[in-house]
């Protein structure tokens, strides 16, 4: 296409009043690019700039992952990296380019997320995985967590539109729109990124106040804590502020009521019944109740009813998306014998923004990847029976957990990776003890369902935010979809040969006796290693804490409450859910406010809302990529850059709230402010 007609083609890139908004019946989303337009999408500069970003944070996130716990979040520094890149060339890349580059390298974080919770197991285990069977478990994870997404694309993208908040995309998408608009809401963002990624970068990296706060400087608090182990926890940072901000008032509301019923509720139950047991472990944990800390209770108890919560209320997602995804199988089925530019029934357009790849291409992806799925654990020495059952689980959970991941992402951009690869382990082994398999066979076999699982379900939670973008903006989902495996591809490979030269070069876990090579913590992977070791040795299930979780899902459900995002919260540390319900009641109070105001006051308070909280969310993940950078450096300690009142928690933890509430001003009087020019 000559240069001058693209151009005439390109609209402006402004998102519709309706993008974040549900839709009233009738209305239809129109993306800023529509399906008409025919801008630069899958070209040798997105895919291979997609390619090179992946692979470089791959490596970067698989060594920062096992050494620190936390793996890099890719996605929205690589949108930021999209934009600068975009004007490095004479033809400046069109938003659907950077749309392309964004989706492929953020699935650097999410293979690694599903490589490093399970693969350093089986180091630990001394079961020395081949390095082609490291990759594969990667690769087939990864392909399957794509390939059973696709038919959901629909019902979480566009059937679902303004239901779910999509944190994360909203993010990218306000990265990618502002940045092909420049002007004040370029400078906008650009300011509360850097704000946010000073402010991240320095509270989480070194020693300059504290980054949690638990305000047990309190001695009512303090006492409360230490009689009834009820602690409130607090993490002052600016991510989860914008996180909660985007996800709205309701559901920070209801993901932190999940926490509250956690740590205020079930926590001081457990302690007050086992308080008086002084000398006996009450399985799941390993020491006695009377022993433990409020964290040590959570950790050892309550997590597990938050795992059966997750896994229920996945379950109701499923059964409520069955019809959905059956339409979305016969929309590709229809679109594959009739050709990709026929209408389908029911008035059903198959136009270039909802065009996915053929039904007969997914099929033909899952047979492949479960042949070689067979052949893996085939090369366990199962037998048949075994093998088919390892097969039939591994699919089973990939296609029921690629529904959970999307729902859980959408909603609170928090993907329940950890609480559903445990999930899988346990099934998994209870059920493949039940047929003769146990020992070091049994617990590679089950860490390779794991393995495969975990990848799946952390790739589908990723591919879901890319989908979603695309829609916002205007792509096209099959050109998404066909890179999605490539960008699988480089990770896998990237991760898997990063572990096996890691796992040569250091310890995974614990110093073994007499090896000097320096260890690799690798958290997760330690706690799947205790997990599956514990169960292939035919210790006991906590079966009552996965029913009471299943229990507590489904009263949610019959009061009308969404159960996975009040789940979510029951799993995931209290720290981490307050904060997000402050960024929900700015939300709602700058909401009203731009209500009050209307016309093009409001919408410009409603638009620099969600650009500040956007750009926190952008700014905290950049902070966390440079602070993970740092611990890679062998020297490195917090103490580099330490305050002198770091020590006195008074002092670091008012400093620290006090430093939070700017942060609060700023985005409260930062959407109010209307600038002189507009852009």
């Amino acid at each position: 296409m000559p240069r001058s007609a693209m151009t005439d083609a390109t609209p402006t890139i402004t998102l519709p009043e309706n993008a974040y908004k549900p839709l009233p019946p009738g209305e239809v989303y129109a993306p800023p690019v529509p399906a008409s337009a025919a801008l630069p999408e899958l070209t040798a500069r997105s895919v291979g700039w997609g390619l090179f970003l992946c692979v470089i944070f791959t490596v970067a996130s698989a060594y920062s992952g096992l050494k620190v716990g936390q793996v890099m979040e890719a996605a929205i520094p690589i949108s930021i990296l999209a934009i600068g890149l975009a004007r490095a060339y004479p033809r400046r890349s069109s938003v659907l380019e950077n749309v392309i580059i964004t989706g492929i390298g953020g699935l650097a974080g999410s293979v690694v997320a599903g490589a490093i919770f399970t693969l350093p197991a089986l180091y630990i285990l001394k079961l020395d995985p081949h390095p082609v069977q490291t990759i594969f478990i990667c690769l087939a994870g990864g392909c399957l967590g794509v390939l059973f997404l696709i038919p959901l694309r629909r019902y979480f993208v566009r059937d679902m539109h303004g239901l779910l908040p999509y944190p994360e995309a909203t993010a990218i998408t306000e990265v990618l729109v502002t940045g092909e608009k420049g002007g004040s809401q370029a400078k906008l963002l650009l300011q509360a990124t850097a704000i946010a990624g000073v402010y991240d970068f320095f509270v989480t990296t070194f020693h300059v106040w504290k980054e949690y706060l638990d305000f047990q400087f309190v001695p009512a608090l303090r006492t409360l804590t230490e009689r009834a182990r009820m602690g409130l926890s607090f993490d002052a940072i600016s991510f989860i502020l914008g996180l909660g901000y985007v996800m709205g008032l309701r559901s920070s509301m209801i993901l932190c009521a999940g926490g509250v019923l956690s740590n205020l509720v079930l926590v001081p139950l457990i302690w007050m019944i086992g308080s008086h047991m002084a000398a006996t472990a009450v399985y799941p944990a390993q020491i006695p109740i009377a022993q433990m800390t409020a964290a040590q209770i959570f950790r050892g108890y309550v997590r597990f009813v938050g795992v059966g919560a997750i896994a229920t209320a996945g379950i109701f997602g499923i059964l409520k998306s069955l019809r959905v995804v059956a339409g979305s199988f016969a929309i590709a089925a229809r679109a594959f014998r009739r050709g990709p530019d026929t209408a389908g029934a029911g008035g059903v357009g198959l136009a270039r923004t909802d065009r996915d790849i053929s039904v007969l291409a997914i099929l033909i992806g899952v047979i492949v990847s479960a042949i070689g799925v067979a052949m893996l654990l085939g090369s366990l020495a199962a037998s048949p029976a075994v093998i088919l059952l390892g097969l039939g689980l591994t699919l089973l959970f990939s296609f029921f957990f690629a529904s959970v991941a999307a729902n859980a992402i959408a909603t609170t951009a928090r993907n329940p990776v950890s609480g559903m690869t445990m999930l899988t382990i346990i099934v998994s082994s209870v059920v493949l003890l039940r047929f003769g398999l146990s020992g070091t066979t049994g617990m590679f076999f089950v860490m390779a369902i794991a393995g495969i699982v975990c990848t799946a379900l952390s790739t589908s939670g990723q591919a879901i935010t890319d989908f979603k973008t695309g829609y916002w903006l205007g792509s096209t989902p099959a050109a998404q979809e066909k890179v999605k495996f490539l960008g699988v591809i480089a990770a896998s490979v990237a991760v898997g040969l990063t572990i096996v030269l890691l796992a040569r070069t250091f310890q995974f876990g614990e110093a073994v006796p007499g090896d000097t090579r320096v260890v690799l913590a690798s958290p997760q992977a330690s706690i799947m290693k205790a997990l599956v070791e514990g169960f292939m040795s035919r210790q006991p299930v906590a079966y009552i804490l996965f029913g009471a979780g299943a229990a507590i899902a489904l009263i949610m459900e019959m009061l009308g409450v969404p159960a996975l995002i009040f789940a979510l919260g029951m799993y995931l540390p209290l720290e981490l859910n307050t904060p997000a319900l402050v960024g929900g009641f700015l939300a709602h109070f700058l909401g009203r406010r731009s209500e009050k105001a209307g016309g093009e006051r409001g919408s410009r308070i409603r638009e620099r809302g969600v650009i500040i909280a956007s750009g926190l969310m952008a700014g905290g993940a950049l902070g966390g990529v440079a602070g993970a950078a740092c611990r890679l450096i062998p020297s490195f300690t917090e103490d580099w850059i330490k305050t002198p009142f770091y020590g006195n928690d008074v002092v670091s933890q008012s400093i620290s709230a006090a430093l939070f509430i700017c942060l609060c001003a700023y985005l409260w009087y930062g959407s109010l402010h209307q600038p002189k020019e507009t852009p």
